[in-house]
């Protein structure tokens, strides 16, 4: 008689009896059977293989380099982010970490060629606020962002700021609230382009005051930034490292940061919610990885985001560290998603 185990891959992971099935007894002859506490130590053992499997592919990951998808260009803040936790995550984990830029669809190409990869957390997302608005933005994706990326760790969060023309009356928020709704649908909002973090920040101020502003959607931060120092256009919540230096040399006026605190950067600005109760709005950045497995990763990136050369180096982006579990993470994400899906609807984006 021969017993055999078998833990196949291909077996449902939902249906504890199928591997109670994969413990099969050969028969030498009629009469040959298998003591039941046998059979069920043997059973036992068969659906605990899957499981060791995976505990033992945790331990030793990983054991060749690790590739981090960046769904934006070289050189702005999500590559930035992303070639900061890199080198940090091949120092401590022995492994390279490669980042690749896949630019295009607002992300999306990224995103779905890591839901396309192989799910054994070689292939990571460098998520961020595209990725949420995206859910509701596009019509038709052939994935589903909550669903087939799990959350593995935060890393960053920044405000925006926004900023306006020093052409503009208006000093303060509350008086340039009080200025717009006084000239209803005569200032341009600028933004990078329409569902970008940058147009959904201003939608939802839009949304939670009621005035009526004009979006003028921009192929990217930089040409917007051109027309609102130039006076074509008179607002804009743009990311903070973009503006920071226009702040600081008089071109731009800061009225308020979009995060729920100031920023220690600008400490004498106000926040938006500190008169439009409610309102936040943040860029943020974090990894997401189709993989059951995140605890090394995420124990990694939190220890990076103690670290006090890394604060450092963050800082100078204008972005504070966000620590989180990979539960809290996904919890964060899921939130983004519904808040930015609300948005979209309100202003009928669509997709460029």
């Amino acid at each position: 008689m021969r017993i055999c185990a078998y833990s196949s891959p291909m077996l449902p992971r939902k249906d504890k009896l199928s591997f109670v099935n994969a413990v099969v007894v050969e028969k030498e002859g009629p009469q040959m059977r298998l003591p039941r506490r046998q059979f069920l130590r043997l059973a036992a053992g068969a659906a605990a293989l899957p499981a060791v499997s995976r505990i033992a592919r945790a331990q030793s990951y990983p054991s060749r380099p690790v590739r981090i998808i960046v769904g934006f260009a070289a050189g702005g803040s999500a590559d930035i982010v992303a070639r900061l936790i890199g080198p940090w995550l091949s120092e401590r984990l022995g492994q390279s970490f490669i980042i690749e830029n896949r630019t295009g669809a607002g992300g999306n190409i990224a995103t779905e060629a890591v839901v396309r990869a192989p799910p054994d957390g070689y292939t990571l997302l460098l998520v961020n606020p595209a990725n949420a608005i995206n859910a509701t933005l596009y019509d038709k994706l052939n994935f589903s962002f909550i669903r087939d990326i799990g959350p593995v760790a935060g890393i960053i969060r920044m405000p925006n700021v926004m900023v306006v023309n020093p052409s503009v009356p208006a000093k303060t928020l509350p008086e340039f609230i009080a200025y717009a709704k006084a000239n209803p649908g005569k200032i341009n909002m600028a933004s990078a382009g329409n569902g970008t973090a940058i147009h959904v920040s201003g939608e939802l101020f839009k949304m939670m005051t009621g005035v009526n502003m004009v979006h003028v959607p921009y192929r990217g931060a930089p040409p917007a930034l051109t027309d609102l120092i130039g006076g074509q256009v008179q607002v804009m919540f743009d990311n903070m490292p973009n503006s920071i230096e226009h702040i600081r040399g008089g071109r731009l006026r800061p009225l308020a940061v979009t995060t729920a605190t100031r920023w220690e950067g600008l400490p004498d600005v106000p926040t938006v919610g500190d008169f439009v109760p409610g309102y936040e709005s943040s860029a943020w950045a974090g990894i997401g990885v189709p993989a059951e497995t995140v605890d090394k990763l995420n124990k990694e990136v939190n220890t990076a985001l103690a670290d006090p050369k890394m604060k450092a180096r963050l800082a100078d982006l204008g972005a504070v560290p966000m620590p989180m579990t990979h539960i809290e993470f996904g919890k964060f994400v899921t939130v983004e998603t519904e808040k930015w899906g609300k948005v979209v609807k309100f202003s009928r984006a669509k997709p460029d």
